[in-house]
């Protein structure tokens, strides 16, 4: 039997602070779910209003490169296409919300300089590739909004969790003990009284 459940004041104090903390903590996990949840919410419509945005201008990226292959011929496009740089700028950094660690992608957004010769090519290519260089911008944004909801909705599956233990297990237990202890103690007190009170009886008798 654990010790801390007999029926002294002590235990009747340990086991209120318990149901207090316990309480506490059930109040700070459903604030702390809530905040995940409007910060996913969040996250999950910049994620959809992206994702158009890279469907559209994927469309209009691909009918600038097919009009850019057409005018210019698919081999000379292919060519210039060699000359892109490979994408290095890209810097991972991570904050916290609420114990959550969230990336935060960075990428070099300047203007990058042309690898081909204007002279040689059309608008059509030069169309595409700015297209395709905001579709970039764009997926490193969405892989990095994607990877946060990810991150928080692991989260608040966690949070959840540890607050249903708190409201359906710890909270009723305490509660339960609690309530024990106390009316052992009254009731002990009760008897400790009328033990008295005979006590005080025969002792007037005897008098």
């Amino acid at each position: 039997m654990d010790p801390n459940t007999f029926p002294t004041k002590g235990n009747l104090i340990l086991a209120k602070n318990s149901l207090a903390l316990a309480k506490q903590g059930y109040v700070l996990m459903d604030k702390k779910r809530n905040i995940l949840i409007r910060e996913l919410m969040g996250l999950i419509q910049q994620a959809e209003s992206i994702q158009k945005e890279i469907d559209s201008t994927f469309r209009m990226a691909y009918a600038a490169l097919q009009m850019a292959n057409i005018k210019l011929g698919i081999s000379l496009v292919e060519e210039i296409s060699y000359s892109v740089p490979v994408e290095d700028s890209i810097r991972i950094r991570t904050r916290s919300i609420m114990g959550t660690e969230i990336p935060l992608v960075e990428a070099d957004t300047r203007p990058a300089f042309p690898t081909y010769a204007y002279y040689s090519t059309n608008i059509a290519l030069d169309q595409a590739k700015a297209s395709f260089e905001k579709v970039k911008q764009l997926s490193i944004k969405l892989s990095m909004i994607e990877n946060s909801a990810y991150r928080l909705a692991n989260n608040i599956k966690k949070t959840q969790k540890r607050a249903n233990a708190l409201k359906n297990i710890t909270i009723p237990r305490y509660t339960v003990l609690t309530k024990d202890i106390q009316n052992a103690l009254e009731e002990k007190e009760r008897e400790e009284f009328t033990r008295l009170k005979v006590i005080k009886r025969m002792q007037s008798k005897k008098a």
